[in-house]
Protein backbone atom coordinates (compact mmCIF):
# COMPACT_ATOMS: atom_id res chain seq x y z
CA UNK A 1 0.00 0.00 0.00
CA UNK A 2 1.80 3.11 -1.06
CA UNK A 3 0.96 7.07 0.97
CA UNK A 4 1.27 10.13 -1.15
CA UNK A 5 3.76 12.82 0.94
CA UNK A 6 2.22 16.31 0.44
CA UNK A 7 5.48 18.33 0.34
CA UNK A 8 4.67 22.57 0.48
CA UNK A 9 5.91 24.04 -2.57
CA UNK A 10 9.02 25.93 -1.51
CA UNK A 11 8.35 30.22 -2.54
CA UNK A 12 11.76 31.16 -2.22
CA UNK A 13 13.84 31.48 -5.30
CA UNK A 14 16.59 29.18 -4.77
CA UNK A 15 19.97 31.44 -4.78
CA UNK A 16 21.70 28.51 -6.38
CA UNK A 17 22.13 29.42 -9.78
CA UNK A 18 21.98 26.02 -10.73
CA UNK A 19 18.84 25.75 -9.10
CA UNK A 20 17.36 28.47 -11.10
CA UNK A 21 18.59 28.30 -14.28
CA UNK A 22 18.76 24.18 -15.44
CA UNK A 23 21.45 23.01 -17.80
CA UNK A 24 19.96 21.26 -20.28
CA UNK A 25 22.55 18.53 -20.42
CA UNK A 26 22.43 18.03 -16.33
CA UNK A 27 20.80 15.11 -15.16
CA UNK A 28 17.31 16.06 -14.54
CA UNK A 29 17.32 13.12 -11.34
CA UNK A 30 20.09 15.23 -9.95
CA UNK A 31 18.13 18.79 -10.56
CA UNK A 32 15.28 17.16 -8.61
CA UNK A 33 17.24 16.12 -5.77
CA UNK A 34 19.26 18.85 -5.59
CA UNK A 35 16.19 21.26 -4.76
CA UNK A 36 14.89 18.53 -2.39
CA UNK A 37 18.29 18.65 -0.33
CA UNK A 38 18.08 22.47 -0.71
CA UNK A 39 14.15 22.37 0.59
CA UNK A 40 15.41 20.36 4.11
CA UNK A 41 18.63 21.90 4.58
CA UNK A 42 21.48 19.62 3.42
CA UNK A 43 24.13 19.82 1.29
CA UNK A 44 23.07 19.00 -2.49
CA UNK A 45 25.21 15.70 -3.83
CA UNK A 46 27.39 16.66 -5.89
CA UNK A 47 26.76 16.36 -9.93
CA UNK A 48 28.86 13.55 -11.75
CA UNK A 49 28.63 15.64 -15.19
CA UNK A 50 29.95 19.09 -13.50
CA UNK A 51 33.48 19.38 -13.63
CA UNK A 52 35.14 19.56 -10.13
CA UNK A 53 36.39 23.11 -9.16
CA UNK A 54 40.05 23.61 -7.88
CA UNK A 55 39.68 26.55 -5.86
CA UNK A 56 37.14 25.02 -3.98
CA UNK A 57 37.69 23.68 -0.15
CA UNK A 58 38.35 19.68 0.92
CA UNK A 59 35.36 18.40 2.22
CA UNK A 60 37.59 15.40 4.11
CA UNK A 61 38.44 15.60 7.63
CA UNK A 62 41.85 17.08 8.28
CA UNK A 63 44.51 15.23 9.84
CA UNK A 64 42.21 12.11 11.34
CA UNK A 65 45.18 10.02 12.95
CA UNK A 66 46.17 13.31 15.17
CA UNK A 67 42.71 14.02 15.88
CA UNK A 68 41.80 10.55 17.31
CA UNK A 69 45.34 10.05 19.41
CA UNK A 70 44.54 13.36 20.88
CA UNK A 71 40.75 12.17 21.90
CA UNK A 72 42.27 9.02 23.17
CA UNK A 73 44.66 11.18 25.62
CA UNK A 74 42.06 13.15 26.70
CA UNK A 75 39.57 10.37 27.34
CA UNK A 76 41.86 8.46 29.28
CA UNK A 77 43.04 12.22 31.58
CA UNK A 78 39.18 12.11 32.31
CA UNK A 79 39.00 8.13 33.46
CA UNK A 80 41.79 8.52 35.13
CA UNK A 81 41.11 11.78 36.71
CA UNK A 82 37.47 10.10 37.55
CA UNK A 83 39.20 7.18 39.31
CA UNK A 84 42.18 8.51 42.00
CA UNK A 85 39.73 11.95 42.46
CA UNK A 86 38.56 11.82 46.09
CA UNK A 87 34.66 11.23 46.47
CA UNK A 88 32.91 14.45 47.96
CA UNK A 89 30.30 13.98 49.43
CA UNK A 90 27.57 16.13 50.12
CA UNK A 91 27.32 17.32 53.61
CA UNK A 92 23.97 16.13 55.58
CA UNK A 93 21.66 19.54 56.48
CA UNK A 94 22.26 21.07 59.90
CA UNK A 95 19.81 19.65 62.48
CA UNK A 96 18.38 23.68 62.51
CA UNK A 97 17.72 23.46 59.25
CA UNK A 98 15.64 20.14 59.30
CA UNK A 99 13.50 21.26 62.04
CA UNK A 100 12.89 24.55 60.13
CA UNK A 101 11.51 22.34 57.01
CA UNK A 102 9.32 20.50 59.92
CA UNK A 103 7.52 23.32 61.07
CA UNK A 104 7.37 24.85 57.61
CA UNK A 105 4.97 21.20 56.18
CA UNK A 106 3.84 20.08 59.76
CA UNK A 107 2.02 21.66 63.05
CA UNK A 108 3.70 21.39 66.41
CA UNK A 109 1.72 18.40 67.97
CA UNK A 110 2.37 16.89 71.32
CA UNK A 111 4.33 13.93 69.72
CA UNK A 112 6.76 17.07 67.99
CA UNK A 113 10.38 17.39 69.56
CA UNK A 114 10.38 19.12 72.92
CA UNK A 115 12.48 21.98 71.43
CA UNK A 116 10.03 22.80 68.62
CA UNK A 117 6.89 22.41 71.54
CA UNK A 118 9.01 25.20 73.71
CA UNK A 119 9.89 27.40 70.90
CA UNK A 120 6.11 27.11 69.72
CA UNK A 121 5.03 27.84 73.72
CA UNK A 122 7.30 31.00 74.28
CA UNK A 123 6.46 32.68 71.16
CA UNK A 124 2.62 32.17 71.75
CA UNK A 125 3.06 33.76 75.29
CA UNK A 126 5.37 36.53 74.01
CA UNK A 127 2.60 37.60 71.38
CA UNK A 128 -0.38 37.38 74.27
CA UNK A 129 1.45 39.66 76.80
CA UNK A 130 2.82 42.28 74.59
CA UNK A 131 -0.29 42.70 73.46
CA UNK A 132 -1.69 43.12 76.71
CA UNK A 133 1.29 45.15 77.45
CA UNK A 134 0.05 47.57 74.70
CA UNK A 135 -3.52 47.66 75.65
CA UNK A 136 -2.25 49.06 79.07
CA UNK A 137 0.09 51.38 77.98
CA UNK A 138 -1.42 52.82 74.59
CA UNK A 139 1.93 52.50 72.99
CA UNK A 140 2.93 49.77 70.42
CA UNK A 141 6.47 47.91 70.77
CA UNK A 142 9.24 48.32 68.19
CA UNK A 143 9.48 44.41 66.87
CA UNK A 144 12.90 43.32 65.98
CA UNK A 145 12.72 39.77 64.23
CA UNK A 146 16.95 38.48 63.67
CA UNK A 147 18.72 35.26 62.58
CA UNK A 148 21.16 33.53 64.10
CA UNK A 149 24.13 32.08 61.17
CA UNK A 150 24.16 28.74 62.89
CA UNK A 151 21.10 28.94 63.59
CA UNK A 152 18.08 30.09 65.39
CA UNK A 153 17.15 33.69 65.87
CA UNK A 154 14.63 35.50 67.70
CA UNK A 155 12.10 38.38 68.09
CA UNK A 156 12.90 41.54 70.15
CA UNK A 157 9.58 43.62 71.56
CA UNK A 158 10.68 46.48 72.59
CA UNK A 159 8.58 49.45 74.13
CA UNK A 160 10.18 53.05 75.48
CA UNK A 161 9.31 56.24 76.98
CA UNK A 162 5.73 54.99 77.12
CA UNK A 163 2.58 55.96 79.35
CA UNK A 164 2.86 53.54 81.83
CA UNK A 165 6.50 51.99 80.72
CA UNK A 166 9.48 53.72 80.88
CA UNK A 167 10.70 50.98 79.17
CA UNK A 168 9.65 47.33 78.60
CA UNK A 169 11.35 44.54 76.72
CA UNK A 170 9.83 41.18 76.19
CA UNK A 171 11.96 38.47 73.93
CA UNK A 172 12.05 35.39 72.46
CA UNK A 173 15.88 33.72 71.92
CA UNK A 174 16.30 30.24 70.03
CA UNK A 175 19.84 29.32 69.47
CA UNK A 176 21.45 26.24 67.74
CA UNK A 177 24.73 25.73 68.19
CA UNK A 178 28.16 23.43 69.36
CA UNK A 179 29.49 23.10 73.23
CA UNK A 180 33.05 22.90 73.07
CA UNK A 181 34.73 20.35 75.87
CA UNK A 182 34.85 23.04 78.08
CA UNK A 183 31.44 23.94 78.56
CA UNK A 184 30.81 20.11 78.18
CA UNK A 185 33.12 19.50 81.40
CA UNK A 186 31.17 22.23 83.20
CA UNK A 187 28.13 21.22 82.82
CA UNK A 188 28.93 17.89 83.96
CA UNK A 189 28.74 19.21 87.71
CA UNK A 190 25.25 18.93 87.27
CA UNK A 191 24.17 16.95 84.54
CA UNK A 192 26.30 13.38 84.65
CA UNK A 193 24.48 12.18 81.53
CA UNK A 194 26.73 14.23 79.51
CA UNK A 195 29.55 12.20 77.42
CA UNK A 196 32.81 13.10 79.11
CA UNK A 197 34.67 11.65 76.19
CA UNK A 198 33.16 13.69 73.70
CA UNK A 199 35.19 17.05 72.27
CA UNK A 200 31.95 18.95 71.00
CA UNK A 201 27.82 18.26 71.63
CA UNK A 202 25.35 19.97 69.57
CA UNK A 203 23.21 22.06 71.64
CA UNK A 204 19.35 23.57 71.51
CA UNK A 205 18.54 26.76 73.73
CA UNK A 206 15.01 28.46 73.62
CA UNK A 207 13.73 30.90 76.42
CA UNK A 208 11.67 33.76 76.75
CA UNK A 209 12.75 36.75 78.38
CA UNK A 210 11.09 40.25 80.00
CA UNK A 211 11.79 43.23 82.23
CA UNK A 212 9.37 46.30 82.64
CA UNK A 213 10.13 49.04 84.53
CA UNK A 214 7.26 51.28 84.97
CA UNK A 215 7.02 55.02 85.06
CA UNK A 216 5.49 55.43 88.11
CA UNK A 217 7.87 54.61 91.51
CA UNK A 218 4.94 53.46 92.80
CA UNK A 219 4.75 50.51 90.36
CA UNK A 220 7.41 47.51 90.38
CA UNK A 221 9.31 46.30 88.25
CA UNK A 222 9.46 42.87 87.11
CA UNK A 223 11.44 39.67 85.51
CA UNK A 224 10.32 37.00 84.09
CA UNK A 225 12.57 34.27 82.38
CA UNK A 226 11.56 30.49 81.38
CA UNK A 227 13.99 28.33 79.03
CA UNK A 228 14.99 24.78 77.97
CA UNK A 229 18.10 23.39 77.17
CA UNK A 230 18.75 20.29 75.40
CA UNK A 231 21.71 18.34 73.78
CA UNK A 232 21.86 16.46 70.73
CA UNK A 233 23.51 13.39 68.65
CA UNK A 234 23.95 14.30 65.06
CA UNK A 235 20.48 12.69 64.22
CA UNK A 236 18.63 15.84 65.84
CA UNK A 237 17.94 13.06 68.67
CA UNK A 238 18.13 14.23 72.50
CA UNK A 239 20.54 13.43 74.71
CA UNK A 240 20.26 15.07 77.74
CA UNK A 241 17.78 18.57 79.07
CA UNK A 242 16.37 20.38 80.89
CA UNK A 243 14.02 23.44 81.72
CA UNK A 244 14.54 27.11 83.82
CA UNK A 245 13.55 30.13 84.81
CA UNK A 246 11.23 32.24 87.48
CA UNK A 247 9.75 35.74 88.04
CA UNK A 248 10.45 38.22 90.84
CA UNK A 249 8.92 41.40 92.05
CA UNK A 250 11.35 44.50 92.76
CA UNK A 251 9.49 47.47 93.66
CA UNK A 252 10.87 50.72 94.57
CA UNK A 253 8.23 51.03 97.28
CA UNK A 254 6.98 48.77 99.22
CA UNK A 255 3.26 47.81 99.24
CA UNK A 256 2.06 44.68 101.14
CA UNK A 257 -0.71 43.62 99.41
CA UNK A 258 1.69 43.86 96.18
CA UNK A 259 3.96 41.40 96.88
CA UNK A 260 1.66 39.18 98.86
CA UNK A 261 -1.03 39.03 95.72
CA UNK A 262 2.10 38.14 93.20
CA UNK A 263 3.79 35.23 95.23
CA UNK A 264 0.62 33.66 95.77
CA UNK A 265 -0.79 33.77 92.06
CA UNK A 266 3.02 32.06 91.10
CA UNK A 267 2.16 29.94 94.41
CA UNK A 268 -1.18 28.63 92.80
CA UNK A 269 0.98 27.52 89.81
CA UNK A 270 3.58 25.76 91.71
CA UNK A 271 0.36 23.50 93.70
CA UNK A 272 -0.79 22.44 90.59
CA UNK A 273 2.58 20.40 90.02
CA UNK A 274 3.99 19.79 93.14
CA UNK A 275 3.43 21.40 97.03
CA UNK A 276 7.20 21.93 97.97
CA UNK A 277 7.92 23.57 94.45
CA UNK A 278 7.31 27.13 95.58
CA UNK A 279 8.46 26.92 98.73
CA UNK A 280 11.95 25.57 97.38
CA UNK A 281 11.77 27.85 94.25
CA UNK A 282 11.18 31.06 96.84
CA UNK A 283 14.25 30.12 99.05
CA UNK A 284 16.57 30.01 95.81
CA UNK A 285 14.78 32.73 94.30
CA UNK A 286 16.10 34.99 97.29
CA UNK A 287 19.85 33.02 97.02
CA UNK A 288 19.84 34.02 93.77
CA UNK A 289 19.09 37.34 92.78
CA UNK A 290 21.01 38.81 96.23
CA UNK A 291 23.91 41.39 95.34
CA UNK A 292 26.85 40.15 97.91
CA UNK A 293 28.77 43.31 97.53
CA UNK A 294 25.68 45.37 98.98
CA UNK A 295 24.24 42.94 101.07
CA UNK A 296 20.59 42.66 99.83
CA UNK A 297 18.17 41.21 97.93
CA UNK A 298 17.41 42.87 94.49
CA UNK A 299 13.66 42.89 95.11
CA UNK A 300 10.72 41.29 97.15
CA UNK A 301 11.27 37.89 94.99
CA UNK A 302 9.10 35.16 93.33
CA UNK A 303 10.60 31.44 92.29
CA UNK A 304 13.07 30.73 90.38
CA UNK A 305 14.90 27.45 89.47
CA UNK A 306 17.18 25.52 87.32
CA UNK A 307 18.50 22.43 85.65
CA UNK A 308 15.60 20.65 85.96
CA UNK A 309 16.05 17.43 84.20
CA UNK A 310 14.89 13.81 84.39
CA UNK A 311 16.16 13.31 87.87
CA UNK A 312 13.74 15.58 88.81
CA UNK A 313 10.59 14.58 87.15
CA UNK A 314 9.66 13.40 83.80
CA UNK A 315 10.03 16.21 80.79
CA UNK A 316 5.79 15.62 79.84
CA UNK A 317 5.40 16.87 83.64
CA UNK A 318 7.89 19.68 83.52
CA UNK A 319 6.90 21.00 80.66
CA UNK A 320 3.60 21.31 82.72
CA UNK A 321 4.73 22.80 85.19
CA UNK A 322 6.64 25.52 82.93
CA UNK A 323 3.58 26.64 81.05
CA UNK A 324 1.53 27.04 84.09
CA UNK A 325 4.35 29.68 85.46
CA UNK A 326 4.20 31.21 82.06
CA UNK A 327 0.02 30.95 82.47
CA UNK A 328 0.30 33.00 86.13
CA UNK A 329 2.54 35.67 84.59
CA UNK A 330 -0.26 38.07 83.30
CA UNK A 331 -2.70 37.63 86.61
CA UNK A 332 -0.07 38.44 88.66
CA UNK A 333 1.28 41.38 87.65
CA UNK A 334 -1.19 43.27 86.00
CA UNK A 335 -3.35 44.15 88.86
CA UNK A 336 -0.64 45.64 90.48
CA UNK A 337 0.42 47.96 87.71
CA UNK A 338 -3.24 48.63 87.57
CA UNK A 339 -3.59 49.87 91.48
CA UNK A 340 -0.42 51.92 91.14
CA UNK A 341 0.36 53.07 88.10
CA UNK A 342 -1.79 56.55 88.33
CA UNK A 343 -0.52 57.38 92.04
CA UNK A 344 0.50 60.39 92.84
CA UNK A 345 4.86 60.76 93.40
CA UNK A 346 7.12 63.61 94.74
CA UNK A 347 10.64 64.09 92.91
CA UNK A 348 12.90 62.88 95.74
CA UNK A 349 10.52 59.56 95.54
CA UNK A 350 11.75 59.44 91.81
CA UNK A 351 15.00 60.02 92.49
CA UNK A 352 14.56 56.94 95.20
CA UNK A 353 13.59 55.09 92.25
CA UNK A 354 16.41 55.76 90.05
CA UNK A 355 18.75 54.87 92.76
CA UNK A 356 17.03 51.47 93.17
CA UNK A 357 17.38 51.00 89.17
CA UNK A 358 21.21 51.65 90.01
CA UNK A 359 20.89 48.41 91.87
CA UNK A 360 19.30 46.31 89.24
CA UNK A 361 21.73 47.65 87.08
CA UNK A 362 24.64 46.32 89.26
CA UNK A 363 23.24 42.82 89.75
CA UNK A 364 22.61 42.26 85.74
CA UNK A 365 26.02 43.23 85.21
CA UNK A 366 28.00 41.84 88.01
CA UNK A 367 26.28 38.69 89.58
CA UNK A 368 23.48 37.50 86.62
CA UNK A 369 24.75 34.18 85.36
CA UNK A 370 22.36 34.36 82.53
CA UNK A 371 23.22 38.04 81.01
CA UNK A 372 27.12 36.26 81.22
CA UNK A 373 26.25 33.47 79.25
CA UNK A 374 24.62 35.62 76.61
CA UNK A 375 26.90 38.11 76.33
CA UNK A 376 29.93 35.04 76.10
CA UNK A 377 27.46 32.94 73.63
CA UNK A 378 29.57 33.71 69.93
CA UNK A 379 27.06 35.70 67.61
CA UNK A 380 25.34 37.13 70.70
CA UNK A 381 22.90 39.55 70.17
CA UNK A 382 24.11 42.11 72.74
CA UNK A 383 21.37 44.68 72.35
CA UNK A 384 18.40 42.10 73.05
CA UNK A 385 20.59 40.50 76.02
CA UNK A 386 20.69 44.32 77.40
CA UNK A 387 17.49 44.99 77.22
CA UNK A 388 16.62 44.42 80.66
CA UNK A 389 18.39 47.57 81.62
CA UNK A 390 16.45 50.25 82.74
CA UNK A 391 16.15 53.70 80.49
CA UNK A 392 17.16 55.69 83.34
CA UNK A 393 19.37 54.63 86.72
CA UNK A 394 21.39 57.10 89.48
CA UNK A 395 24.09 56.46 91.66
CA UNK A 396 24.35 58.87 94.45
CA UNK A 397 28.14 58.89 96.72
CA UNK A 398 27.26 57.91 100.19
CA UNK A 399 23.17 57.99 100.05
CA UNK A 400 21.39 57.05 102.92
CA UNK A 401 17.93 56.86 103.05
CA UNK A 402 15.59 58.86 105.97
CA UNK A 403 15.66 56.87 109.10
CA UNK A 404 11.82 55.48 109.82
CA UNK A 405 10.96 56.61 106.04
CA UNK A 406 9.30 54.14 103.61
CA UNK A 407 12.67 53.74 101.51
CA UNK A 408 14.10 51.95 105.07
CA UNK A 409 11.57 49.90 105.40
CA UNK A 410 12.18 48.74 101.73
CA UNK A 411 15.83 48.09 102.68
CA UNK A 412 14.80 46.19 105.93
CA UNK A 413 12.55 43.64 103.42
CA UNK A 414 15.60 43.44 101.25
CA UNK A 415 18.07 42.67 103.85
CA UNK A 416 16.13 39.95 105.55
CA UNK A 417 13.41 38.11 102.66
CA UNK A 418 10.31 38.17 103.99
CA UNK A 419 8.19 35.16 104.00
CA UNK A 420 4.61 36.68 101.73
CA UNK A 421 2.22 33.93 101.87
Amino acid sequence: MSSTVYRKPCLQWPSNPLLRMPNRTQNPHVIQCQSRCVSVGRRPPPDPNSTPNPKSPPTGVKLPKTRLAIGIVFIGALVYNMLTSPVEHAEPPSIATRDSLTKRESAITSSSPMRLRMESLIESHQKSIVAALEALDGTKFKIDTWIRPTGGGGTSCVLQSGHVFEKAGVNTSIVYGVLPRPAIEKMRVNHKALDPDIDSLEFFAAGLSLVLHPQNPMCPTVHLNYRYFETMDPDGNCNTWWFGGGTDLTPSYLFDEDAIHFHKTIKDACDKHDRAYYPRFKAWCDKYFYIPHRQETRGVGGIFFDDLDATENDQEQLFAFVKDCLGAFLPGYLPIVERRKDMPFLEREKEWQQVRRGRYVEFNLVNDRGTSFGLNTPGARVESILMSLPLTARWMYMHEPEKGGREERLLDALKKPVEWI
